[in-house]
């Protein structure tokens, strides 16, 4: 085989779409915008929920009551599987997560979930985990440290 042999795959590379060729070709005239307006226009873009300046549907409804979404305790999910790219009886804490790349970005903690198997015992230090999770790694030898969130900790004092 030689460079000149190389090819890409059957359906890897797809026709340009050639617009305004034609009425026949089924995207002449308007080029597949539409009528005239701001829509038409190249480089215009409309907000989600834009209604030409009426007061948009969300901003005419009431919002009243309680929302528990406000105040629910978001964790950031690490798969059991994924324990498995640290040393046999190493300690596995946020830091640790973090450096791999497990555990990125804001959240209220890390929570472990059972999903997959655990090929080494670890000590792991997470502020939750999961009944799977939990029986995985005792089951190998392996201990599981809760660590009190910081939202739990200023809501006690």
């Amino acid at each position: 085989m030689r460079l000149h042999d190389l090819k890409p795959r059957p359906g890897a590379k797809h026709r340009r779409k050639r617009l305004g060729q034609g009425e026949s070709s089924g995207l002449g005239k308007t080029s597949g915008r539409g009528g005239k307006g701001q829509t038409a226009r190249s480089g215009s873009s409309i907000r989600i929920g834009f209604e030409g300046g009426q007061m948009p549907l969300i901003r005419r409804i009431p919002k009243r009551g309680f929302n528990n979404t406000r105040h629910a305790t978001v964790y950031l999910p690490v798969n059991l599987e994924s324990l498995n790219q640290f040393e046999d009886g190493a300690r596995v804490d946020e830091a640790a997560l973090c450096s791999l790349g497990l555990a990125n970005g804001r959240s209220a903690g890390i929570k472990i979930l059972g999903t997959g198997d655990l090929s080494r015992k670890l000590t792991v230090v997470a502020h939750a985990f999961s009944a799977s999770a939990r029986a995985k790694i005792e089951a190998k030898g392996g201990t599981c440290e809760i660590v009190a969130s910081p939202k739990t900790e200023s809501a006690k004092a």
